[in-house]
């Protein structure tokens, strides 16, 4: 880098809190959620009170015409409509600070508000997280918010008054003797010292708006000081609060919204939208990219083929944004999309590995929906089968962010909604070949991993095949759906060969006993019965239930070797891995009839 660009500026906490408060400067974070525990906060103050250093805060400058634009950051209560600075580093100390000391309310990982509340003892000099003790206890004031706000209201010296009068009340009760004269004094002195925080010095650093955009950018991906790195998606969110706060309001409700069931909204049972996920399907749709730093170079005005940054330019890349943006956040498609998913046999976000198979399957489903005008029935066939074999096959996992910019730059050359089916079933014979079901697959199933791509899809083709339970005449479909469930699981997965039926046989380790080939859903009232019968046992009651006809059409359906019951344990996974491949194979070429 060949000149400075940031400049050291002295900041005060109380400063930098009431700036972010009216609005001067913006604080992305009070509009996501706060991972911060209230303990921290509490750390955090302690050692300001003790005059330890915090780390330091990093700002970026906004644009020389700000006072121009008509967004906001922070709180809905504004003096300026436009940021200043907008916080880079030091996001969530500053949010603490707001939350605890003036009553600002920030977001839990579900979107909810909540209030951070500090209990201070100023006898004691002591913080804590607030409870009902301290809100009982009359020599605690509950909440350090109170005094602030009470010394913005010049009222602080009656609210000591009344806190020394209700903590001599509270003495009374115990028979303690009253707050002396020495006490009062240091209580005074306590909440001055408690007030002195806002004079607390904070190092800040601003860095210029002029700045080189990827220096900017690199400088935002790489500040740690607080403990938790920003990634690109935290840039990219702050320069769309900046631009366009309302846009940044609706996908944060989209987001929220995907939690709670309710009607007409985004609420689904495969993924809690987090606003990261809105913003990649929005530059994938929109921008064909999927690496994020096109998005932030897009969205401060870069054309990608030039080079060249202009208002104009970052105007109509936001356009384009918001456009592809409102595709994503269409409820219409949304739906449609997780519907296809579920007839591909994925219902419940206990069957995604990776969050990426949602994401970007469903760009695709955009652009076949939009660029390339497939039909409903086109659309429902082509993007079930992409997803059936992308999420088995690990396609988006790993380095997800390549795969997708080569896929991208192959559909630039592809022009009709006939083309593009035809790549689609190219990429996927490439990837499910004879080998891969016949070698692959089995050994991928040679595992014991709680998390099995390879597991989900096997489950996910007994759904696609409509499968009933193993011994059942119910749909293991259903046992996936929303409210099957209460505080037990109305499915569980049992060992065929139990647990402690293989330890006396001398298989003593997770590893052998938790074989993904051992394991298949059983009812609650099935699992129960069965428990930890040797096979030998179990089998030959439900096979007398079942005739010998359903029994071998349950081996059949469940994977199983007909006469499993007496075969030798490692026998058996291995024939049963081939069985459960096959059962992958048959569902995909369900999905393509």
């Amino acid at each position: 880098m060949s000149s400075t660009i940031f400049k050291s500026i002295p900041s005060k906490v109380g400063d930098l809190v009431h700036d972010v408060i009216t609005g001067r400067i913006g604080l992305p974070d009070l509009q996501r959620p706060f991972v911060w525990r209230d303990n921290k906060v509490r750390e955090l103050l302690d050692s300001m009170l003790k005059g330890f250093p915090i780390g330091y805060v990093m700002l970026w400058e906004s644009p020389n015409d700000y006072e121009t634009r008509k967004s906001s950051i922070g709180s809905n209560q504004k003096t300026f409509d436009q940021p200043k600075e907008l916080v880079i580093d030091g996001q969530q100390r500053l949010t603490a600070l707001a939350a605890a000391m003036y009553g600002v309310k920030v977001k839990d990982k579900n979107f909810n508000k909540r209030d951070i509340k500090i209990s201070f003892n100023p006898l004691k000099k002591e913080f804590a997280v607030w409870s009902q003790a301290f809100e009982r206890d009359t020599e605690w004031i509950s909440k350090i918010s109170d005094v602030f706000n009470a010394n913005d209201k010049h009222s602080i010296i009656p609210f000591r008054k009344q806190f020394i009068r209700e903590a001599n009340e509270g003495r009374a009760k115990k028979g303690l003797p009253i707050i002396s004269n020495e006490e009062e004094e240091f209580i005074e002195n306590s909440i001055n010292e408690l007030l002195n925080l806002t004079e607390y010095s904070l190092p800040t650093l601003e860095i210029n708006y002029n700045a080189d955009e990827e220096d900017v950018a690199e400088i935002f991906v790489r500040v740690n000081s607080g403990g938790q790195t920003l990634t690109e998606n935290n840039f990219i969110q702050t320069l769309i609060s900046v631009y366009e706060n309302e846009t940044s309001d609706k996908i944060d409700a989209f987001s929220e919204e995907s939690r709670i069931p309710a009607q007409k909204t985004s609420y689904n049972t495969l993924l809690p939208l987090e606003p990261s996920h809105l913003i990649r399907m929005a530059v994938g749709v929109g921008f064909h990219r999927a690496r994020l730093k096109y998005a932030y170079m897009l969205l401060r005005g870069k054309n990608l083929e030039t080079g060249m940054f202009s208002e104009q330019e970052r105007q109509s890349n936001l356009d384009r944004f918001k456009e592809a943006l409102s595709r994503v956040m269409d409820l219409n498609n949304w739906h449609d999309f997780i519907n296809i998913v579920s007839e591909a046999g994925y219902y419940h976000e206990k069957q995604i590995a990776s969050s990426n198979a949602v994401v970007f399957s469903y760009v695709l489903y955009l652009i076949a929906k939009y660029d390339y005008k497939l039909d409903a029935m086109s659309l429902k066939k082509t993007i079930s089968k992409w997803f059936f074999m992308s999420t088995i096959t690990y396609f988006y996992t790993g380095s997800t962010e390549s795969e997708v910019e080569r896929q991208f730059a192959d559909l630039r050359n592809i022009h009709t909604s006939v083309e593009f089916i035809h790549y689609l079933d190219e990429a996927i014979a490439t990837r499910f070949t004879d080998d891969y079901f016949s070698l692959t697959l089995p050994n991928e199933l040679n595992s014991a991993a709680g998390i099995s791509p390879a597991w989900n899809g096997y489950v996910a083709a007994q759904i696609v095949l409509h499968t009933n339970m193993l011994f059942s005449n119910t749909p293991i479909s259903k046992y996936f759906m929303v409210g099957s469930s209460g505080t037990k699981n109305a499915i569980d997965r049992h060992h065929i060969f139990p647990k402690h039926y293989l330890t006396d046989k001398g298989f003593t380790t997770d590893r052998e006993r938790n074989q993904l080939a051992n394991f298949t859903y059983l009812d609650y009232v099935r699992n129960i019965d069965i428990s930890d019968k040797a096979p030998i046992d179990y089998v030959s009651e439900y096979r007398t239930k079942l005739g010998e006809e359903g029994y071998r059409k349950a081996c059949e359906e469940h994977a199983l070797p007909v006469d499993f019951e007496k075969m030798e344990y490692q026998e058996f996974l291995t024939a049963r891995r081939t069985l459960m491949a096959g059962i992958v194979k048959k569902a995909y070429l369900e999905l393509s009839k």
